[in-house]
């Protein structure tokens, strides 16, 4: 297949790993190392904590380069390129109007860690975020962390995802934005804030085009990137408004959609 792609950015959840969290890793760095010798770049683009996303590649973590917290931490290898800074006034607004809700589990994200408050959240609830979370903390108050605060993670009740979202979206009027992958899990990023922003400080500092990019994704917090590059892939698994998103469909993430797809593109 004829192309010049000089980076592929691939989301996790739903798109890159089985449903129990598993890839085929040594199919994975065979693909990987084709990549390299193209001369393109392996971009995990992922709303998950970026030292989850490093454990999820042992061996070969700083070799590829990370748009983690949908889009508020971004990492080129080892160098850090962007961290969001979410400002006090934004947070403890939020925290106010989650409080009122107790349909709604609040998972601080920053920079060094994220953060649950004690007594808001069961144990179980927290040792499910640390599947997600690989720094996670404990705090008595979330208005008292002391963090660069990247971004907020909610879960709400499955049926109630886009209630809450629509909800979100108008009670914070700009404050911040609410972006969903589904299934109760809704981020609550900056504005312009999303993985398609997180892509572009990349592009730039490699002099790339958005011509020259293709993505994989199955989630609502993957339009952007799915619109934004010029070769996407929704996975079959993806709901309509994500495959409308994006120029094409590959297999699920149960039938290695996307290592099937790099292997086409890079043979």
């Amino acid at each position: 297949m004829k192309h010049d792609i000089k980076l592929v950015a691939v989301d996790i959840d739903g798109t890159f790993v089985h449903s129990d969290y598993s890839y085929d890793y040594p199919r994975f760095r065979r693909i990987l190392a084709r990549m390299q010798e193209a001369g393109c770049r392996f971009v995990v683009a992922s709303g998950n904590q970026y030292y989850q996303l490093r454990d999820l590649f042992p061996g070969c973590q700083d070799a590829l380069s990370y748009v983690a917290e949908n889009g508020a931490y971004v990492k080129d290898r080892t160098e850090l390129v962007f961290a969001a800074d979410m400002p006090e006034e934004t947070v403890h607004f939020i925290l106010d109007f989650c409080r009122k809700y107790p349909d709604i589990s609040v998972v601080l994200c920053g920079a060094d860690s994220a953060y649950c408050e004690r007594g808001a959240v069961s144990p179980d609830f927290y040792a499910l975020t640390g599947i997600y979370c690989h720094r996670l903390k404990w705090a008595d108050d979330l208005k008292q962390v002391k963090d660069r605060i990247l971004k907020f993670a909610l879960t709400v009740p499955d049926e109630k995802t886009v209630f809450y979202h629509d909800l979100l979206q108008e009670k914070l009027c700009g404050r911040a934005e609410p972006t969903s992958s589904g299934h109760g899990s809704i981020d609550l990023i900056l504005p312009g804030c999303h993985k398609a922003s997180g892509l572009k400080r990349l592009i730039r500092r490699w002099n790339l085009s958005p011509r020259q990019c293709a993505a994989f994704g199955d989630g609502g917090n993957d339009v952007e990137m799915l619109r934004y590059c010029g070769f996407s892939f929704a996975m079959a698994n993806a709901p309509q408004e994500v495959k409308a998103a994006a120029k094409d469909t590959c297999p699920s993430n149960e039938e290695d959609g996307v290592l099937v797809t790099l292997e086409k593109l890079f043979p």
